[in-house]
């Protein structure tokens, strides 16, 4: 969905999970979802409080990391 929320000019994007559970992963323990859920709330927390210019992705491992789209 990342592709498509950039297409449609999204000014900050943040991926999550997947698209049936976006803050969750059902595979995992309950501690394990609970530490997913977190970094992803973390991750959205810093996008909104990050200056951009257009579409931004915000991912990886470090929640305050960012990518500026090729668009």
């Amino acid at each position: 969905m990342t592709p498509v929320a950039v297409m449609v000019g999204a000014n900050r994007v943040v991926p999550a999970a997947g698209i049936i559970h976006p803050l969750g992963n059902t595979d995992l323990s309950p501690e394990d979802e609970r530490a997913l859920r977190r970094r992803i709330v973390e991750r959205a927390l810093a996008a909104l409080r990050t200056e951009v210019a257009g579409p931004t992705v915000f991912g990886g491992d470090d929640p305050g990391q960012r990518q500026p789209s090729g668009t």
